[in-house]
């Protein structure tokens, strides 16, 4: 898949990390990445057969959407609320995406790749350079870019979640077929 696996991000922080309290960069970019790969080994499990189809539930979105929709999250609260980047973004659009296994692949491979080039910009302490579209759903609160790393951290776990759950009754809804 990607270049980052479980045990690539063995750095010491600096002092001033450290002394901050705050995950480094890459720290961050590390738990990330490995949201992602989980992710994308639910993604492999359904193969390309299942990974855009819909379960039978009301509002379900398919595995192929969800992850599609992560990479839009972290694109936009990356880069343009954190590294000052002009994203144009089309979240109903991530949800409809449709295509294989090994586009997912490498969609994320390159969003790994991205974030790893935004967050350099990261001033934690600092509010993020644009204000965040309100159509996008994000907190309702002021933020810092540290509230931004959380908040893209956030929807990650929130949609690995979802995405257990989607797999679960995909398979279930294929035995009983």
């Amino acid at each position: 898949m990607s270049q980052l696996q479980d045990g690539d991000a063995r750095r010491t922080a600096s002092a001033t990390e450290l002394d901050s309290g705050a995950a480094s960069s890459e720290e961050y970019l590390w738990y990330v990445g490995r949201a992602l790969h989980e992710m994308l080994s639910i993604a492999a499990e359904l193969g390309d057969g299942r990974v855009c189809i819909r379960p039978t539930l009301p509002g379900a979105n398919t595995a192929y959407g969800l992850i599609t929709h992560c990479l839009g999250v972290a694109d936009y609260w990356l880069g343009a609320l954190i590294a000052g980047r002009v994203v144009e973004r089309d979240r109903a659009a991530e949800f409809a995406a449709t295509g294989t296994v090994a586009s997912l692949i490498h969609a994320v491979t390159a969003a790994i790749t991205q974030m790893g080039t935004d967050l350099r910009s990261l001033e934690s302490a600092t509010p993020p350079r644009t204000e965040p579209d309100p159509s996008f759903l994000g907190p309702r609160r002021p933020l810092s870019q540290a509230g931004v790393l959380l908040h893209v951290l956030e929807e990650l776990a929130q949609h690995h979640g979802q995405l257990e759950v989607l797999r679960d009754v995909l398979l279930l809804q294929q035995d009983v077929v």
